[in-house]
């Protein structure tokens, strides 16, 4: 008899190496190596309906052949696919891998072995790569065909519309009916054509990568995807039918399920001859019985779906591959088979490392391109979608870099495909590009590595507005693209080319996806950069006075957010009440029109002082007379500067009480031009005085005191010292008003989190102790709460609080010891306590710190703070229990719409998705901190395998790099998240021969960046330092301290 059994350890729960999941799966157990001999063909049936034979040694094990199948795919996620053939028995199996084929497959002359999909996620946003999931798509569109994926008409005919679209494109009527009356994509399909014609004029824009993406958000919610059923009977008879998902055994009767056996509640899987076995946990609250028992029709049937079990059980359990048994010395007892391959857990963690190329395929029934082959086909003289592709590109998709190769040709006695040598079903435009190919000659090319960065590049928008950009629903996704993608009904615009990563349900930028931004048209040469750099002064006061006009000139793009953007989009829609309008708007116009006149001022005294005719002229050669003069002009505009706190709680209050007003700021923060939070803009004028102060202070420390412009700047600087000192309080409780205000858009489940005292400390992902194991989850920390939440699977992409603990009474303490998983927390509260583990020591550390800071405020508060969570009741489980409350919320979640209802678009790229996928936290003194560390200038940027150096405008803010053609555009073309960043100088051995240069690396991504001086050099390595490495919180208080901010 053959079972697998659960040992209940702490750290088997936990996810300690010793202990991975249960306890008799261990790891290590490698197939052997293929032996060299006499080879075989075989035939192997694709998803796509055709076939490649693959010719492999006789006595290859299971796991040559699906690698071969992989290989010849160029399948990064292989490990979600298997290999199904009919035994000698008519049984349909699996292949087993660790096997020889040859001793599986009996005469594999006569038998077509089956590619299909083996094991189907809880969340398609797990795929990572699109042909994966146009893998998956065309297993649905298989299983639809075959009765298998059984659903309702409109279910129906929503997936097959989707289908359309991703083989036709484009909506026409006729050729839809034409193409529905040719290809039969479900049974009775005459009887839907109607509503798929109609469901499919919806589709209009959406590429082939969307549809596929779409297509597996509507199948993932219906009972039967992914289910094979397998018959059965119960002890009384009944005939049913038992199947096994991710997250457990399933027991259907028909096609209606009636009961489900978590991996949670299973301790122990066998099978004995025709009877199969499932031993469940002691339950007092269960009316089941210690072991349930199911007839089969025979033992190898009991023993194929047992095995089954055990690879599901495996693959989305365990952390790792398991070890097989120690072979007993005189006889075995049970079956030795086990899992063999890399687990769920492990797949992810290869593709999010970046650990290999991302290559293009071909969709076989698609009339149109797919992204991968459009965004790199090499350019032909009379291709016409290459020549458009060329002159139309978006910029932040026409990256210089090589593309990479098609498939990897065999070596020695690998298999291969015995239909021709490497490459030879590759249409031209899926060939390798040339070595040769350079950055300047126009040849549209694609960076296809995995890469982890925010492109904020929203190029396709619904509607043209003469005054500004339009807006397209917007919303995140856990792996997403470069670009933004039009879901209004609205067409692709043509000079777009799509990005490799695209992930359709969301149609926003992804905290994992690299900007690809575009050289410029005429780049500089380095010698025209280095021709131009020794005109400049080399006076150190003059690059802190260029350092005031460019961030002058964002300051003033900022403002334009308010006074033009802004406001145009508020008179179109009539929604905001005319108080509110008279409180915003002539507070802003008059600060607009003052830093226009000192921006023109600060660039003409710059002029004077890089003039060769007037370099003999010293007095041109200051700065802290026109900082004075305009200090002092600006001391007038005070009054509007104590109003922009009172309009921004205005602001909030307004939003609160108009759903019209609600959705015109919801909508205006997903245009392009709206690059941070609207509210952020508000307080910009406020964060504006702070900088000019640190730029004083450094021209008074620059300076001796016999400088000719000292005395200017030390008056300027009491000044400018003098309005930060009046406006101090505001600004900190703005600060913290506006972050509370923005962490509320990111948090459902929550009825007043914006109350009078309450204070944001840090946000951040831990991995929470439940029943499954490590769970990754969002802590966000007040002086009052500690919150948990995870990322709900719905298209706003938010994250839904799943329960708070008080922090009054609250003990925190090191439990590594107790729980053999490294940085480890218990967290004791007063009615509950949970068990969560950092990332690393030094997030560990940040979190003991600021969580005993807020416990201490706490307890010097006036007692226990009140419940404010809108749906969530308090959570006083045990790690088991709150598992599957964990996983109950989140089915609750994604069931709570149907397939046919849209949420509220929302921005994916906030600092709290950030935090997420970088798997790390941040505070509201690092936030402080980067409201001082803002700049703004020309840098030129080099990728780590491209050869020249591209000029791009470059706004840090907020944790981030954005990045412009130049300082004149409205809005950035993409950005790149520096938390988790490293920043370092290059090594000899980068072969980087240039002056100034830093360099930005994450895992496998590189980026060199050069400065035009040294004090440039050293400002930016300076700010990007702030974002990339968080002080200490004593170092950095005393620093706020310092600077009376």
């Amino acid at each position: 008899m053959g079972e697998i059994e659960q040992r209940p350890t702490p750290g088997s729960r936990l996810g300690a190496p010793e202990n991975s999941g249960i306890s008799t799966l261990e790891r290590g157990q490698k197939p052997p190596p293929t032996p060299s001999g006499k080879l075989m063909s075989i035939k192997i049936q694709m998803l796509d309906d055709t076939q490649e034979a693959f010719e492999v040694p006789q006595r290859a094990p299971g796991k040559v052949l699906l690698d071969a199948v992989c290989n010849h795919l160029n399948l990064v996620e292989g490990d979600y696919f298997g290999l199904e053939f009919p035994d000698h028995k008519k049984i349909t199996v699996w292949l087993d891998l660790l096997k020889p084929i040859v001793k599986q497959i009996r005469r594999p002359k006569h038998v077509v072995v089956r590619f299909v999909v083996k094991f189907f996620p809880p969340d398609h946003t797990q795929l990572q790569e699109e042909l994966t999931r146009y893998l998956f798509a065309l297993q649905v569109k298989q299983d639809l065909a075959q009765g298998r994926l059984t659903c309702n008409d409109t279910s129906a005919a929503l997936l097959i519309s989707h289908i359309v679209q991703s083989e036709i494109g484009d909506f026409d009527e006729a050729s839809d009916r034409e193409h529905l009356a040719k290809n039969k994509y479900i049974p009775q399909q005459d009887a839907l054509e109607d509503k798929i014609v109609e469901f499919h004029h919806n589709h209009i824009g959406q590429t082939p990568a969307e549809s596929d993406f779409q297509l597996l958000e509507i199948a993932r919610r219906l009972e039967m995807y992914g289910i094979r059923l397998h018959p059965a009977k119960d002890r009384e008879g009944t005939k049913i039918n038992l199947a096994v998902a991710n997250t457990g055994i399933l027991v259907f009767q028909g096609f209606t399920k009636i009961n489900a056996f978590n991996w949670a509640k299973v301790r122990k899987l066998s099978f004995k001859r025709k009877r199969f076995l499932i031993k469940l946990r002691p339950d007092a609250n269960s009316s089941y019985q210690d072991t349930l028992e199911f007839l089969m029709a025979s033992r190898d049937f009991c023993k194929s779906f047992w095995k089954i079990c055990v690879e599901h059980h495996a693959f989305f359990r365990l952390f790792e591959e398991p070890k097989p048994k120690p072979k007993p010395v005189l006889f075995s007892r049970g079956s030795s088979f086990r899992f063999s391959g890399r687990t769920q857990k492990q797949v992810l963690d290869y593709v999010k490392e970046g650990g290999h190329k991302k290559v293009q395929f071909e969709r076989k029934h698609s009339k149109i391109h797919s992204i991968r082959s459009l965004a790199m086909q090499p350019t032909e003289p009379n291709s016409e979608v290459s020549k458009q592709a060329q002159t139309s590109a978006s910029p932040a998709l026409r990256e210089g870099a090589e593309s990479p190769g098609g498939q990897r040709c065999p070596r020695g006695k690998e298999p291969k495909a015995s239909s021709g040598e490497c490459g030879q079903h590759q249409s031209p435009a899926l060939q390798r590009s040339p070595v040769g190919n350079k950055e300047a000659d126009g040849t549209v090319k694609a960076t296809m590595e995995k890469e982890e960065e925010v492109v904020k590049d929203r190029t396709q928008q619904s509607k043209p507005q003469p005054l500004q950009p339009s807006t397209g629903s917007l919303t995140g996704s856990p792996h997403l693209s470069e670009l933004s993608i039009n879901s209004q009904g609205g067409a692709v615009p043509t000079n777009v080319i799509l990005s490799p990563n695209l992930s359709p349900d969301t149609k926003q930028a992804s905290p994992l996806v690299s900007p690809l931004l575009n050289d410029q048209p005429c780049p500089r040469t380095d010698d025209e950069e280095e021709g131009r750099r020794k005109r400049f002064p080399a006076d150190k006061a003059y690059f802190i006075a260029k350092e005031v006009a460019t961030t002058e000139r964002t300051y003033l793009k900022d403002l334009e957010v308010i006074t033009s953007w802004f406001q145009s989009a508020v008179s179109k829609e009539d929604a905001m009440p005319e108080t509110l309008r008279s409180l915003i708007f002539p507070n802003f116009e008059p600060l607009h029109k003052f830093h226009t006149n000192f921006l023109k001022e600060i660039e003409q005294r710059l002029a004077l002082w890089e003039g060769r005719s007037n370099a003999h002229i010293r007095d041109y050669q200051r700065v802290g007379d026109v900082m004075l003069r305009n200090i002092q002009a600006m001391k007038q505009l005070a009054a509007h500067l104590w109003k922009h706190g009172e309009a921004l709680e205005a602001l909030e209050t307004s939003i609160r009480s108009s759903r019209r007003l609600e959705n015109l700021c919801r909508d205006f923060e997903l245009q392009k031009v709206c690059y941070l939070p609207l509210n952020t803009f508000l307080l910009r004028p406020l964060h504006r005085l702070m900088h000019y102060k640190q730029v004083l202070e450094r021209l008074c420390k620059h300076h001796p005191p016999n400088h000719a412009d000292f005395r200017d700047c030390r008056a300027a600087l009491a000044e400018i010292t003098e309005m930060v000192a009046q406006l101090h309080g505001t600004m900190i409780k703005m600060e913290n008003f506006q972050k509370l205000h923005e962490l509320k858009k990111d948090l459902i489940g929550i009825d007043n989190l914006v109350i009078p005292g309450r204070e944001f400390i840090r946000l951040g992902s831990l991995s929470k102790l439940s029943g499954k194991g490590l769970q990754q989850r969002m802590f966000f920390l007040f002086n009052d709460v500690l919150l948990y939440t995870s990322r709900g699977l719905t298209i706003s992409n938010q994250f839904k609080v799943h329960g708070q603990l008080p922090l009054y009474g609250m003990t925190i303490e090191e439990s590594e010891d107790e729980w053999g998983v490294p940085h480890c927390l218990t967290l004791r509260g007063q009615r509950q306590s949970i068990v969560v583990a950092a990332s690393s020591r030094s997030e560990m550390e940040k979190w003991v710190e600021d969580i005993q800071m807020a416990i201490d405020l706490a307890e010097k508060s006036s007692g226990p703070t009140p419940e404010f969570l809108a749906s969530s009741p308090p959570d006083n489980k045990s790690p088991d229990e709150a598992a599957v409350a964990d996983q109950e919320s989140e089915d609750d979640l994604s069931a709570s719409r149907t397939s046919l209802e849209r949420q509220a678009p929302h921005r994916g790229n906030t600092m709290v998705h950030v935090c997420w996928h970088r798997n790390t936290s941040v505070s509201m003194v690092d936030f402080s901190v980067a409201v001082e560390n803002q700049l703004s200038g020309n840098l030129l940027r080099k990728f780590k395998n491209s050869n020249g150096w591209q000029k791009l405008w470059v706004v840090f803010t907020n944790f981030c790099l954005f990045f412009y053609k130049s300082h004149q555009d409205n809005h950035p073309l993409a950005s790149l998240p520096l938390l988790g960043y490293s920043l370092t100088i290059p090594s000899e051995s980068e072969d980087i021969h240039k002056d100034y240069v830093f360099k930005l690396h994450f895992k496998s991504h590189v980026y060199y960046f050069r400065a035009e001086s040294e004090y440039t050099f050293e400002r930016w390595m300076e700010v990007i330092r702030s974002a990339t490495s968080s002080a200490s919180r004593a170092h950095v208080l005393s620093h706020r301290e310092a600077h009376v901010y």
